[in-house]
């Protein structure tokens, strides 16, 4: 059986924990005070100064500024997976496809962490919040207390509630777990069909079509990416799956997985039938927020959270996909952000808030995709957009999208076209009305088109 990372404990029976624990925790332990005195003896397992639950993007960017902001005491991160902190975005990709191995996907190297004094208890679940004792409790029984909670627990993949779909073969993709079950399904398998033409999905149907796989990819809505994207983008999208061999199918609405011990084909409401080998379901996903919500965290779709990233609970904060806020680039619509950069951007502010620095969330957000050769890089939130202009041709694989609202800039999505995604920034920042006729043409530089 293999060793916990220095550093890094995993949630495994005590005689295999002993010598992890002592390397973990001793020597900073005895260093940071004891600012639980005052709770009852034998109550808590362990404390931190601030205890982060959620070892991914937005949990380890918050340890890490924590320490850049010279916030002391013991930083605990908490992580459901078994693994430390690591990129997600290249499990769709690069991972999937073989490019990229595990160890080239960690956010930090060990010694990073270690130097840092920032502790990691991993495969370990927190199941209840007790705000008023300032505690959670672990799927293990452990009580664990805090001075300042950072909730990134992110978001569980969405799954089909349809008949067989539990059985094997039927899978998601959000952790590197289910990015390792499928690869080691992939040898006998040369049929995919995909749940979903969302980023995910259609990520997905790259990697497995370069891999040499068939991919029939099913969406319920008339075009892919319809609920991130105008109709130019989605339409160009499905031309390019479609000319490397992606089966795609519109308003296909899954009514079961076939199979008897294991997923053989999907059956649609029309009676389609699709034979496969596997399911992958990219249907969104659902903020992990029970534990907040269930200690009476304010919310709904997520978990409602102030400009500073404070949620309703004393001295409890949420950032990432699971924080609902009011955006700034949405007209101060309340809504979440699925994405690494808000998931960093967010941390940083809840960071500076416990040390005593409040500033606001204000950063701009921003998304890619990779698809085959195609780089997808959006600029803003099309939330509120009237009308769309496209720069450029999309035939020649190189070109943006111009998200409008009146005469002001509010978004751009660019295929293979970085200068308008970088020039766009700074019109969507400023708000600034632009010369919209010239917005079309691709030789006007959106730089130079503010009013």
């Amino acid at each position: 059986m293999g060793e916990s990372p220095c550093g890094f404990e995993s949630h495994r029976p005590h005689h295999e924990l002993a010598h992890s624990l002592l390397f973990a925790h001793g020597a900073f332990a005895n260093e940071r005070g004891d600012e639980f005195a005052q709770l009852e003896s034998g109550c808590m397992n362990e404390d931190a100064h601030v205890l982060i639950v959620g070892a991914g993007h937005g949990g380890s960017a918050c340890a890490i500024a924590l320490r850049k902001e010279k916030v002391e005491g013991r930083v605990l991160v908490v992580g459901e997976e078994p693994d430390p902190p690591y990129e997600r975005p290249p499990l769709s990709k690069d991972y999937l496809a073989g490019g990229k191995t595990f160890d080239r996907l960690l956010l930090r190297p060990e010694a990073f962490w270690r130097d840092r004094a920032i502790d990691f208890r991993l495969a370990t679940r927190v199941q209840t919040i007790d705000p008023d004792r300032h505690c959670v409790t672990t799927d293990g029984g452990d009580v664990i207390g805090y001075r300042h909670l950072v909730w990134a627990a992110g978001g569980a993949p969405r799954r089909l509630t349809c008949a067989g779909a539990d059985l094997p073969g039927v899978h998601t993709l959000r952790a590197r777990a289910d990015a390792d079950r499928i690869m080691a399904e992939l040898p006998a398998v040369g049929r995919v069909v995909i749940v979903g033409g969302g980023y995910i999905g259609l990520e997905a149907a790259a990697s497995l079509t370069q891999l040499g796989k068939k991919v029939v990819l099913l969406e319920a809505l008339d075009r892919v990416l319809a609920r991130v994207a105008a109709e130019p983008l989605s339409r160009f999208f499905e031309t390019e799956h479609r000319a490397r061999g992606v089966d795609i199918h519109l308003g296909a609405m899954v009514e079961r997985i076939l199979g008897e011990t294991r997923a053989s084909g999907v059956r649609l409401a029309d009676g389609s039938v699709f034979d496969a080998q596997m399911v992958i379901v990219g249907i969104g996903i659902d903020p992990e927020t029970a534990p907040l919500s269930a200690a009476g965290a304010r919310g709904g779709n997520g978990v409602a959270v102030d400009a500073e990233c404070r949620t309703s609970l004393p001295d409890i904060y949420a950032i990432g996909d699971c924080a609902l806020h009011a955006n700034t680039f949405a007209g101060g619509e309340m809504l979440r952000i699925e994405s690494v950069q808000n998931a960093n951007d967010q941390g940083a502010v809840a960071a500076k808030a416990i040390a005593g620095k409040p500033v606001a969330y204000g950063a701009i957000p921003w998304f890619w995709s990779d698809q085959y050769d195609l780089k997808l890089q959006t600029m803003g939130l099309s939330v509120g957009y009237d009308r769309t202009v496209v720069r450029g041709d999309p035939a020649s694989r190189s070109f943006s999208v111009a998200y409008l609202k009146g005469d002001r800039l509010l978004a751009l999505d660019g295929v293979n076209c970085a200068k308008d995604y970088v020039q766009s920034r700074k019109l969507i920042i400023d708000g600034a009305p632009i010369d919209a006729e010239r917005l079309a043409d691709p030789d006007a530089p959106l730089k130079d088109l503010a009013l």
